[in-house]
Order: structure tokens, then C-alpha cells, then sequence
């Protein structure tokens, strides 16, 4: 996890802008470098580094003795860059896993060069003898990146969006259109001297429905429909392994539902197979009486992590609201719930541990159809389109929210479950295997590890609980406190008015109401930034919280969480 910002054919002093990247520092805890471009009028780099690999030689922009032409920052973890060099014969000069991509670009072009990678990136690339800039990111956006380009050619590249909003440019008084790079794909611009660019092309180079070219797995996968169950297992195990790829401890988000729980359970067991010498850390959040937190610390029983647990008020968590909208530069509802508590626990792993690289359970819902409103898809179609849509969305809600939970405390997240070669298999099984069966959601991936002892029997078959409902008390969950608290805040009469105030995503309820107000105040004009509030589909709601939905109340559904409890 580390920050990239970069500027080409500045209208004003590179200096007076350079302190725009001081506002993405939490990315980068570690070392930080501002630098100017040879040659090339107004164009400069800065990197804050959160050093995870090769702490001595892995400082960015990085440049390579053998091609002094290439400049590159990036934000990432290749996980296949020693395969790569093996494959081809690459000459590393560091340690560092990003070098995979200046090798790959100067034999094979951008275009090849990320295809190639399997990973988690957000780069800028800059050929001096070319007179070319790249940009790209990862499938699923897993590494942000937002991009400000004029008409006149001056072109910013930050990891967050706050990273742009202070730049000056000319004598523009009006707002300036900063947007989302899109996932999986690529952009190249043509340089001039002065430093202004043209765009040359934006492609995308893979889709998270097609099988990676990089992939080496397929081989042991068995053919299709022979033991699906067998290949779940198999391709999610082998995407926690190569996660585990770091100079820095590892630790575990737990919060006792099933994803966490299982990728905790792999992450033990393989550090353990590895040879890993510290004890793997586990972190739960929740408040008094949440259901998370007691059946965290049953799974960390099971596995033998170094269990840590945090509690927080309803107060604690009011009071964090703003500074959560200002990591997340987002105002969705369910975005904001749910980020509250990561936020929190993410400033006690800080604080508190030596805990760095954080595993998590971050895509299973979109991939294997996790949330609770999957069971009311008329169709396994409908449920399959469901999944494809919330995967293709998922940088600018769910992976966003991880992204910017963690990185605000200098934490590096990794997320197996979107691994690509792990996806586009699961998403080639028959979509009526795919949909909820005997009440469950996610049936394949729980049959999948039944009966291996990973994790407790109960675990495994513990019934979805959204994340911000489940650190909740469950006589009154953290959404109701907050509604509590917001009703105090915007009256009946401002939400009279917000169809005028807000045009574009016209808040429903009085929390979209408050949220919305904090984030125009941090980020005016911004609210492209996402399409469309979250929400449960083949439901009749403004509230997102799984606890809204008639399935969540069924009793048999309770009476399966209740178990864990006794």
C-alpha cells in the first residue's frame, strides 16, 4: 500500500503544486520522494512508500541502470514477478516486485505488460524516449487511482482523488473534472516537450471474466463439472498463498462470518506450512453484545491466532463519521456504515500491533452471491447478472471502502477472494449451482470446505450478517444509533429541499442526507464519483441494511446465529 501522484505539462511552478501530495501521506508511512523529470518542462513524480518488500532498494519513482528512460510509480503487489523473470530471463537490480513491470513494458509493450500481471496495481509509467506516459490499474480496481486530464494537456495521476482537488491550473475558476480510473484497463498519452500530453488510446487488457494469460494453475484444475468442489478449494488456497508474499507481519480481519473466517483459516495454516515464526494476528470489532465478536473469537480458538478484540460505542463511532468520509472520498450510505468499524479496528492494528499486510474477506459477496438479497433472484440468471454487475462496480463501493479503511492507518489489504484466476473460474460454473441452496448463500464455497476442519462446522454455515450490522448489539444495531443521532441533525424541511440541493443522487433518507453534506463539504462538485447508492436488489427499500430484508428476520435464519452464541 503506498500513495502515487504525478503531473505532466503544469501550467504553474511544480513546487506550488507538489503540496497537493502531501495530502495522501498515510499511504506511504515509511519514506517519501518528490522528484522532476530531466528534460521534460513541469512534470514531476512523488511517492509515499509503505515498504512491504526490499526495504532498501524499493524507493520510487523506480528507474533500472539498464533503462534509464523508464520512470515509474506504482502502488501494488505483483505476485508473479519471480516467474515472470525466470520465464524471460529479466536482470532484477532490486528486490522489489514492481521492477516486473518495467521489464515487461520494454519487451512487450503496455499492452502485454499488464496483461501479464497477476497482481494488485495502480501505475504511472513514463518512457522518455518514446515521449509516452502509461497509465493502468487492476481488474477489479483493487488499487485506486483517479486522473485529471485538461483540454490543453496537462494530465495528474494521484491514488486518491484529494491528491488532485488543490491543483491550480491556469486561470480556471471553475471546478475540475477529477475521475476514477476505470479497472483493467490502460491509457497511453503522447508527451511534448513542454510537458503536455495528448491520449494516444485506452484499451482494456482483461475483464474479470476471462482466465488470466498469466495463470500456471490450470493445469491442476480438474476438468469442468468433475469436482468443482475440489477446484474452490484448490484455487482459493493457492490465492492466499501467494499473498503471503511480504517483509512485514501478516494479520487477519475476523468478524466471525463465514469469508473472513475462511481466509483466516488459510492464512494460519499455510504461514504455519511456510515456516512463518510469529504467531498470526486476528482482529474483531464490535459493540456490546455483537454477534461478531463472539464468533471471532470462537474461530480464533479454533485456528490459534493471537486473537485481538476491540470494542467501540455508538459515540466513538459517531464521532469518526467525517474523518471516515474524508479517507473514503465517498458518500454512500452502506459504504460509510460498514467503514466505521474497519476504520476503527484499522487505527488499533496501527497503534497497537506490529500487524502491516492485513488479509481480508473483501469480493466473496459479489463472486459467490453472498448477500442475503440473492435469495429472492427470480432466476440463477438473474443472480448471475447481479454478480457480474456488483463485480464490475465493486472499486467504487466494497473494495474502496477496504482500500481506504486500511490505507488511512498505513495497512497494506489483501483480498484472495478476488484473485483472478479464482473468480473467473467460479464464475464459469452453471449459474444454477451458483445461487443460494437450503437457505444458504454461498453454498458452493461452504460445501466446498465442509467436513476439512478449517474452521468450526458453525462457522462455515453461519448465515450472511452485513458487516456494519454485525458488529452491532443486537437489541439495537449501529445503523439505528446512527439514525438516532442524524435525526437530530437534518430536519423534515432540508429534505423538502434536497432534489434542488443535490440533483444527482437525491438522498432518500436523512443519513444519505448527512452524509451527503460532509462529503460537498470536503469535495465540491464531486459526486460522479459514484453512480448510484448501494442497495439490495428485488427489494422496496431506501435503507441498505441486510437487517431491513424479511429474510434476515426469518427465524431459522436467527435460531443458526443463536447457536454460535451458546
Amino acid at each position: 500500500m503506498c500513495g502515487i501522484w504525478a503531473i505532466f505539462g503544469s501550467d504553474e511552478d511544480v513546487a506550488k503544486q507538489c503540496g497537493c501530495a502531501l495530502s495522501i501521506a498515510h499511504r506511504g508511512p515509511d519514506a517519501f520522494r518528490i522528484e522532476n523529470i530531466n528534460h521534460f518542462r513541469n512534470c514531476c513524480f512523488a511517492f509515499h512508500r509503505l515498504a512491504i518488500v526490499d526495504d532498501i532498494h524499493g524507493m520510487q519513482p523506480m528507474r533500472v541502470r539498464s533503462m534509464p528512460h523508464i520512470w515509474m510509480a506504482y502502488n501494488g503487489e505483483i505476485y508473479n514477478y519471480k516467474k515472470v523473470q525466470k520465464e524471460y530471463g529479466f536482470e532484477y537490480q532490486t528486490e522489489c516486485d514492481g521492477e516486473a513491470i518495467i521489464h515487461l513494458y520494454n519487451r512487450f509493450g503496455i499492452e502485454q505488460a499488464a496483461a501479464m500481471l497477476d497482481g494488485v496495481f495502480a501505475f504511472c509509467l513514463l518512457d522518455t524516449d518514446a515521449r509516452k506516459v502509461f497509465i493502468g490499474r487492476d481488474t477489479y480496481g483493487v488499487r485506486p487511482a483517479f486522473r485529471l486530464l485538461k483540454d490543453d494537456g496537462f494530465l495528474a495521476v494521484c491514488s486518491e482523488a484529494k491528491g488532485l482537488m488543490g491543483l491550480a491550473h491556469g486561470n480556471e475558476d471553475h471546478e475540475v473534472e477529477i475521475e476514477p480510473f476505470p479497472p483493467g484497463y490502460y491509457e497511453e498519452y503522447d508527451v511534448a516537450m513542454s510537458g503536455k500530453v495528448t491520449l494516444a488510446e485506452q484499451r482494456q487488457f482483461h475483464s474479470f471474466e476471462q482466465v488470466p494469460k498469466w495463470s500456471n494453475i490450470v493445469d491442476n484444475v480438474h476438468p469442468e463439472g468433475e469436482d468443482v468442489y475440489a477446484n474452490i478449494r484448490l484455487l482459493l488456497t493457492e490465492a492466499v498463498k501467494k499473498r503471503l508474499m511480504t517483509h512485514r507481519h501478516i494479520g487477519c480481519m475476523l468478524s466471525g462470518g463465514l469469508d473472513s473466517s475462511l481466509i483466516a483459516g488459510l492464512v494460519v495454516k499455510l504461514a504455519r506450512d511456510a515456516g512463518v515464526k510469529y504467531p498470526i494476528q486476528t482482529f474483531a470489532i464490535g459493540m456490546e453484545g455483537s454477534p461478531d465478536v463472539i464468533a471471532a473469537r470462537k474461530v480464533a480458538k479454533h485456528i490459534g491466532s493471537e486473537h485481538h478484540e476491540v470494542s467501540f460505542s455508538a459515540e466513538e463511532g459517531i464521532a469518526a463519521v467525517e474523518e471516515v468520509i474524508r479517507y473514503l472520498e465517498s458518500y454512500d450510505i452502506t459504504t460509510i456504515r460498514a467503514s466505521v468499524g474497519m476504520y476503527l479496528i484499522s487505527r488499533y492494528i496501527s497503534k497497537e500491533t506490529d500487524s502491516v499486510v492485513i488479509f481480508s474477506g473483501e469480493g466473496a459477496d459479489e463472486v459467490a452471491q453472498g448477500y442475503i438479497y440473492f435469495h429472492k433472484a427470480p432466476t440463477p440468471e438473474d443472480g448471475d447478472d447481479e454478480s457480474r454487475r456488483l463485480l464490475k462496480d465493486l472499486y467504487m463501493y466494497d473494495v474502496l471502502r477496504a482500500d481506504r479503511t486500511t490505507s488511512a492507518h498505513g495497512l497494506e489489504l489483501r483480498v484472495p477472494f478476488l484473485d483472478h484466476y479464482f473468480t473467473s473460474y467460479y464464475l464459469s460454473i452453471p449459474a444454477e449451482m451458483r445461487s443460494p441452496k437450503e437457505g444458504s448463500e454461498k453454498y458452493l464455497i461452504r460445501k466446498a470446505f465442509d467436513k476439512t476442519g478449517l474452521i468450526p462446522s458453525e462457522i462455515l454455515w453461519r448465515p450472511k450478517e452485513a458487516f456494519s450490522d454485525g458488529v452491532s448489539s443486537v437489541k439495537k444495531s449501529w445503523y439505528e444509533s446512527l439514525q438516532e443521532f442524524i435525526e437530530q441533525q437534518v430536519t423534515d424541511s432540508m429534505m423538502e429541499d434536497a432534489p434542488k440541493q443535490f440533483p444527482l443522487n437525491t438522498p432518500q433518507i436523512k443519513e444519505a442526507y448527512y452524509y451527503r453534506q460532509v462529503f460537498e463539504r470536503l469535495y465540491p462538485a464531486q459526486a460522479k464519483w459514484i453512480p448510484y447508492y448501494w442497495m439490495p436488489k428485488w427489494s422496496k427499500t431506501n435503507d441498505p441494511s441486510a437487517r431491513t430484508l424479511k429474510h434476515y428476520k426469518d427465524s431459522d435464519v436467527q435460531e443458526k446465529d443463536d447457536q454460535i452464541t451458546e
